[in-house]
């Protein structure tokens, strides 16, 4: 299902462009690239509606009027519909949205608001993205798809605790094994921001344990590791156990040779930026926070909080890489 998601998102780059609102690519979770609009649907002085929001809803209002769309398609671009009516202060037109994504797609609605909600809160009305999914979850209470979705906004809003919460329910009602494993990825997130390193070590592990080997599975040691650097374990012996023999040649696997000793900083920034994934998934992101993850464990403050600055301004607000670099730096002042 990921991957019928993810075309969809050239789709609506181009809707936005002709609509008059820019995207722009950047690293987004467990570091694929993502889009992100620009656009914040403020009001002119007139106070009349910017006129982007208004092209976008014509836009997709002829979208939805095509009687060929599939069901996926229907229901991805009701979202995005309901998302931008919910901006447009039209709530009741937003909720029919919502209502009739259920009807087209009764089982897998929750997971096409999980695809886009998020990617679209990060253009800055988190409110409207939240209202909606707010009334996603009134409509199917415990849902771990609405729920995981909801705690991505409030995490982009740096609401752990709120978001804590809504993961522990995520975690608990998830049903298969992709829906537990994401919920434990994020509130292994929720964790690791509030400071709560050792459970947030155990919630990357958990993911972790649960995913096939892959891009995916580094990464959840590779977070694994940031969480153990506070506490008294040896993060990097962690991480060669979770690694294994990995042989860690494709991205992000430079990022572990360099947490092992294994790559000087230098040939890390080289890889982030000329490696063809890392490019995709803007390693520069990562390389910088862990970067700075190395450098506090080794008791280099100074370096540390220079990189997260550095992670700070390459990594956008809707990544977890982002929102882990602030706590760090609130930490370190």
């Amino acid at each position: 299902m990921q991957g019928e998601f993810r075309r969809f998102f050239g789709v609506l780059g181009i809707l936005f462009a002709l609509s008059g609102a820019a995207w722009a690519q950047a690293g987004g979770s467990e570091w694929n690239p993502a889009w992100r609009p620009l656009n914040n649907g403020q009001r002119g002085a007139s106070g009349a509606p910017d006129p982007a929001r208004n092209a976008s809803l014509e836009a997709l209002n002829r979208i939805l009027s095509a009687s060929q769309l599939s069901a996926v398609d229907r229901s991805l671009y009701l979202s995005i519909r309901a998302f931008q009516l919910n901006r447009a202060g039209r709530e009741a037109d937003s909720q029919k949205d919502i209502a009739e994504m259920g009807r087209v797609l009764p089982d897998r609605w929750p997971a096409i608001l999980l695809s886009t909600l998020p990617e679209l809160a990060g253009g800055g009305d988190r409110a409207a993205a939240l209202r909606t999914l707010e009334y996603g979850l009134q409509r199917k209470p415990g849902d771990p798809s609405l729920a995981i979705a909801l705690a991505h906004v409030h995490m982009q809003l740096a609401e752990f605790q709120r978001a804590l919460a809504l993961l522990d329910g995520a975690v608990i009602g998830a049903t298969g094994a992709g829906d537990r494993r994401m919920a434990l990825y994020y509130r292994g997130h929720a964790h690791f921001n509030l400071g709560i390193f050792q459970q947030a070590a155990d919630d990357f592990e958990g993911s972790r344990s649960e995913r096939p080997a892959g891009g995916a599975r580094r990464a959840d040691a590779l977070w694994r590791y940031a969480a153990l650097v506070p506490t008294l374990h040896d993060a990097r012996a962690a991480l060669a156990r979770d690694i294994g023999g990995d042989p860690l040649s494709d991205w992000p696997g430079p990022i572990a040779r360099f947490l092992l000793g294994r790559l000087p900083a230098g040939e890390l920034e080289v890889a982030a930026e000329t490696d063809d994934a890392a490019k995709r998934a803007n390693g520069k992101c990562p390389s910088a926070f862990f970067i700075g993850m190395e450098a506090q464990r080794r008791g280099d403050r100074q370096r540390a909080r220079e990189q997260f600055q550095l992670a700070q301004a390459r990594c956008p607000t809707i990544s977890e890489l982002n929102w882990a670099a602030s706590s760090q730096l609130k930490r370190l002042l």
